[in-house]
Formats: structure tokens, C-alpha cells, sequence
């Protein structure tokens, strides 16, 4: 991080630099749990900001958060939490690990209070942030018709192309997994799952219902291109998707959820559009059949993993099928999807969904 450019985080419409400060590391643990910030403010910190209730003992607010990131407000050997409460002048009580409730913070000044709710707010995101992602937001693409006339595709590519490097049967989707992502999520327990598909309920009733009119939403999965520029040396390749009457509906459908959900906070706000596609060929898949897409890039404990692939040559297969015509589907629900967990139907198993009909 460069000295005059800091990393800035925004909360409750406030925008706060992270400065960094270093700490002694111990031998055999991990370095996430050293990890501590201090925070300077760009402006003062707003009282009425949070819900802080006035006791007999003084101030109290609390905090909701997940039990698998309570650890990062604990840091090692409690460092973390006994230097927020020094700074802040407050008291900080943490539900057992494994034990899901609130933080709650006591102190005898709002404004300390306050501080120690803004830094455990950092904190949580910082962490989060470094989560795998669990879920996502997605349409299922496995109609009858489509999964046949992938298998289709499947067998004529290695007909043809078989001969070109890196193409092999191990790097085509399975077709019991074709979906369409809306966007990735981060949802650490039930709470948040059930959050989440009350946000899919408002998104349905405040513009879902408008724009797909209660009826599903007729679409063709048409053509293909690769995610990179060197067409050469391609690791994903898929299928577009579009309306079958040629409007703009679906892409205004999922731009909105996406919108919604990243100024929820239940989706990092790293595109302001959703790519339409559905993913036909991965690299990926060469090792593990199992991964994910470019998503499949982290431990369970949040660690990246670089992951080699080995690129095929996509040149034949784009010039051959181009215009592959994989079928009409009818979309008619959003699911929150599982990543790495199927159901008895092959696909990825849903958490929650909305119907348009």
C-alpha cells in the first residue's frame, strides 16, 4: 500500500483509510489472526450512525456478525479485542466460537461506543472479503433440451478438434451444472441465507414482477466466445444467452438484482453489469471436475491457491461452432445456489428461490 494512496473503506455512507499498524508475528500461527488496522477518519464520526442505547452503566451497542469471523475481532491471545477496548474506552463481550449471537460494546462515552462499533464494522468486511465464496445467485440452464444439444456440441468438438492442444472430454461442463450467474455470495450461516431470500422476495415484488410480467422469460442459447484475448490459448469458453423477442429484459432483470444486492452489502461491488453466459468448457475441470470456474481460488480457511491450467486452442472450435444453437429455455426462477453441493438431480443444490409464475 502506497503511503499517500491508502486503501479506503466505505460504511454507512462514510468513507474511512486504513492505516496499517504492525504487530510482533509468533511462530506456528496464523498470519490472518495477526492482523489488526488502525483507522483514521476522514471526517468525524457520526453520532447518530448507529443504535446506541444509554444504560445505567452508560453506553451500549451491538453488533450482528457471524460466528466463523469472531475470531478476527478476538485476534491472538485476545490482542486484537483488549487493544479496541483500550482505545476506545469500552468493553466488548463476544459470544463463544461456534455460538452465534451479537457483539455487544459498553462504554461511558457515546463517541467511545461509536469508534469501537466503526472498527469491528472494518474489521468484519476486511475479513469477509476474504471468505471463499459459498453461494450464488443463479438461473438453471439444464433444460432436457439444452443438456442434449450440449452433449451435441460435446461430441462434435472432439470430432473435429480433438486434435487441437489441450482439447479433451475432461474439460467440458457438466451438463447437469449449465447455469447462468447472476453474482457470487458470501453467506457464513443460516441468517444470512434467510436474508438473502428475503432480498430476492423485494427484488420480486419492487421489479421482477414488471419487468418478466409473471410469465417466464422466453431465452436462446446461441453461439459461443472465450473469456480471454488470445483465442489461442483459451480457459473458458461459453454460450451466450439472450431473450428470444430480442429485448433487453433479462439484462435489465439481473442488473438490477445486482445492484440491489451490492448496495445490500451481500455482493462485492466489483461490476456494474452481468456478463450473460453460460460456461461450456473450463480448464479447470482437466484436474478436478469439481471446480468452480474462477471462482475455485480459495481454502476453505480463505487462503488463496494458485491453481496452473493448462490453456487449449480454441481458433477451430470458435470458427466451427460460432452460431451453435443449444436450445430455447424458460426461466422462471432465481436460485441461491451451493457452491460444491448437488442435489438428487445433479445440479447444484438451491438454497432458496423465487418463481416469476
Amino acid at each position: 500500500m502506497e503511503v499517500l494512496r491508502p486503501q479506503l473503506v466505505r460504511i454507512g455512507g462514510r468513507i474511512y483509510r486504513k492505516n496499517p499498524i504492525q504487530e510482533q508475528t509468533y511462530q506456528h500461527e496464523e498470519e490472518e489472526e495477526d492482523f489488526y488496522q488502525g483507522f483514521m477518519e476522514c471526517a468525524e464520526e457520526p453520532c447518530d450512525g448507529y443504535e446506541v442505547v444509554q444504560t445505567q452503566q452508560g453506553f451500549q451497542c451491538t453488533v450482528k456478525a457471524p460466528s466463523l469471523l469472531y475470531k478476527h475481532i478476538v485476534g491472538k491471545r485476545g490482542d486484537t479485542k483488549k487493544k479496541l477496548e483500550v482505545e476506545t474506552k469500552t468493553s466488548i463481550s463476544i459470544p463463544k466460537p461456534g455460538q452465534e449471537g451479537e457483539i455487544v460494546i459498553t462504554g461511558q462515552h457515546r463517541s467511545g461506543v461509536i469508534s469501537a462499533r466503526t472498527r469491528i464494522d472494518v474489521l468484519l468486511l476486511t475479513f469477509r472479503r476474504k471468505q471463499p465464496f459459498t453461494h450464488f445467485l443463479s438461473f438453471f440452464l439444464n433444460e432436457v433440451e439444452v443438456q442434449e444439444r450440449f452433449l451435441k456440441f460435446q461430441e462434435e468438438v472432439l470430432e473435429k478438434c480433438s486434435m487441437d492442444h489441450g482439447v479433451d472430454s475432461t474439460i467440458f461442463q457438466n451438463p447437469k451444472k449449465l447455469h447462468l450467474t447472476i453474482g457470487m455470495l458470501v453467506l457464513l450461516n443460516e441468517q444470512e441465507i434467510q436474508q438473502t431470500c428475503e432480498m430476492l422476495k423485494r427484488c420480486k415484488e419492487d421489479f421482477i414482477d414488471d419487468i418478466a410480467g409473471g410469465k417466464p422469460l422466453e431465452v436462446e442459447m446461441e453461439g459461443i466466445e472465450y473469456m480471454n484475448d488470445d483465442p489461442g490459448m483459451v480457459d473458458v469458453l461459453y454460450a451466450k444467452v439472450h431473450m428470444k423477442d430480442g429485448s433487453n429484459r433479462l439484462q435489465e432483470l439481473v442488473d438490477r438484482v445486482l445492484e440491489r444486492f451490492q448496495a445490500s452489502g451481500l455482493i462485492m461491488k466489483e461490476w456494474t453489469s452481468v456478463k450473460l453466459h453460460a460456461t461450456v468448457m473450463n480448464t479447470l475441470l482437466r484436474k478436478d471436475p469439481n471446480a468452480e470456474g474462477r471462482y475455485n481460488s480459495h481454502t476453505a480457511d480463505g487462503k488463496y491457491i494458485f491453481k496452473e491450467r493448462e490453456s487449449f486452442d480454441g481458433r477451430n472450435i470458435l470458427k466451427l461452432f460460432e452460431n451453435f444453437y443449444f436450445g430455447t429455455l424458460k426461466l422462471n426462477s432465481i436460485h441461491i445456489s451451493q457452491r460444491f453441493s448437488v442435489d438428487s438431480f445433479g445440479n447444484y443444490a438451491s438454497c432458496g428461490q423465487i418463481d416469476f409464475s
